[in-house]
């Protein structure tokens, strides 16, 4: 099954200006990009054929061609990753099996989300659309819970049947908890990890549809599939003790470097 990874990546983020060229500390000193992070850990997935950071920008195409990237270009004119992947694959004639987008904002996606999301992928021939989910554990929950009392916007939370179809996304903490519990590890919240597995018709198709109501409310381009009655496979993705979290706001730099740090040196 021919795979291509694409990061897309944009300038204007309207939470985060800058935010894919923003420089994040890493271990043994210095800075690399929020961007050059990211498609260092897009590189250590297995199985795929090619990664392309896809972007309208030259100042993000000069960075990641500066770091090794292969560089694909778009027009303006792309709402949002899912809507940047599909016009690169039509633009730039990539002929793939498989577009996974791996969004510019998530350094710290381990490889096996990746990998089990494409494995979901080729071993159900009915999915046309599917996305990693991960179980929150308290430290997670408690960056999600802090983000909300402050009045930012977080990560992503997933609710899906026992099919393990999305039922909703939001950037609302669902379902709700009652907030006197406690949890010692996992917490029945489901963290979205911004990451999709498309088959080229159903990304071709996406661009079709007109943005819908919820999807506008929400902020979240994978509404768009479920507002066209176009089910999204939720793949539940094993964290193995790794801390997951994107660069959503500029608080969300610290977070981030410092597990990094973490990962460069781990106790024990």
């Amino acid at each position: 099954m021919n795979t291509v990874v694409m990061i897309p990546a944009r300038h204007a983020s309207t939470r985060f200006v800058g935010k894919p060229l923003a420089p994040l500390r890493v271990p043994g000193g210095g800075h690399k990009s929020l961007i050059h992070l990211t498609w260092e850990a897009a590189m250590q997935v297995r199985g795929v054929d090619a990664v392309h950071v896809v972007t309208d920008d030259t100042r993000i195409a000069d960075a990641a061609a500066e770091f090794g990237a292969s560089v694909l270009m778009t027009s303006h004119d792309c709402e949002n990753g899912t809507a940047r992947c599909a016009e690169a694959v039509a633009r730039h004639g990539i002929d793939a099996d498989l577009i996974v987008n791996v969004q510019g904002d998530a350094p710290l996606t381990p490889p096996w989300f990746v990998e089990d999301l494409i494995a979901a992928m080729r071993d159900d021939a009915a999915a046309q659309v599917a996305t990693p989910v991960v179980q929150c554990d308290p430290l997670t929950y408690g960056h999600f819970m802090a983000d909300r009392q402050a009045g930012r916007v977080g990560g992503t939370t997933a609710v899906f049947d026992a099919r393990q179809h999305a039922l909703y996304f939001s950037k609302e903490v669902l379902p709700y908890i009652d907030p006197k519990k406690t949890f010692v590890r996992d917490v029945p919240v489901y963290h979205h990890v911004g990451v999709y597995a498309y088959r080229p018709s159903a990304l071709a198709a996406y661009t079709r549809w007109p943005t819908g109501r919820l999807e506008r409310l929400e902020g979240l381009e994978q509404l768009r599939f479920l507002e066209n009655g176009h089910a999204v496979r939720c793949v539940i993705v094993d964290a193995k003790g790794r801390v997951f979290w994107e660069v959503n706001n500029p608080e969300d730099v610290a977070r981030v470097e410092q597990v990094l740090q973490e990962l460069a040196c781990p106790v024990g």
